[in-house]
């Protein structure tokens, strides 16, 4: 069975908690209070961080390769494209994400970041989300009409919106009907920690 050591208010953990929830397969999560790690973290992923796959002999950590062996080693419902072009496209925007949404993320988690730094990241998450904000308009879902992995990468940052105290403004207003239609997934729903629901009351 698969163990998923995860953080109970880790975006990047939530991440593939979702997956795990969407496939509909056996698992077990172990929580993981990320100011008390266990000690065996840091030989499973050197950098001591959350999430952590174990499956029999196998380690896996970085949320984004753990849920593409999840999607791979269960194809159903599979939630990359199965055409390699348009795979290649999916990675490429997961990618874009990192680098343009969630970079941003370490700032806002992080106690010891200055206001000003707070402020940067904020505006930083809320331009780039107005500007693929149109998408939503046409199309239910990042690649269309059917769920899929950029939808999970997405989710654990929509969610946390208040948390982070980013404002919602005109422009993201697609973004966060789009938001509504995620959280309102089963898988999503179960995929919650009691920490992530006290997030947003």
């Amino acid at each position: 069975m698969m163990k998923l050591y995860s953080g109970t208010s880790c975006p990047f953990s939530h991440r593939c908690r979702i997956v795990l929830f969407e496939k509909g397969m056996d698992f077990e999560i172990l929580d993981v209070d990320i100011h008390s790690k266990p000690e065996d973290l840091a030989i499973m992923n050197p950098y001591n961080e959350v999430p952590v796959l174990v499956e029999r002999d196998l380690q896996l950590y970085e949320s984004n390769i753990i849920n593409e062996y999840i999607d791979e080693r269960f194809p159903h419902p599979q939630l990359m494209p199965a055409d390699p072009v348009m795979r290649a496209r999916a990675r490429l925007m997961l990618f874009n994400l990192e680098r343009e949404l969630f970079i941003h993320l370490r700032t806002l988690e992080d106690s010891s970041s200055k206001k000003a730094q707070l402020e940067a990241a904020r505006a930083a998450i809320r331009d780039n989300l107005t500007q693929i904000a149109p998408i939503f308009t046409k199309q239910k879902f990042i690649l269309g009409e059917e769920f899929s992995m950029l939808d999970v990468a997405i989710a654990p940052l929509l969610w946390r919106f208040e948390h982070y105290g980013i404002e919602v403004t005109k422009g993201l207003v697609p973004v966060m009907k789009y938001a509504e239609r995620i959280f309102s997934r089963e898988a999503f729903i179960e995929s919650l920690t009691a920490n992530e629901k006290a997030m947003r009351k």
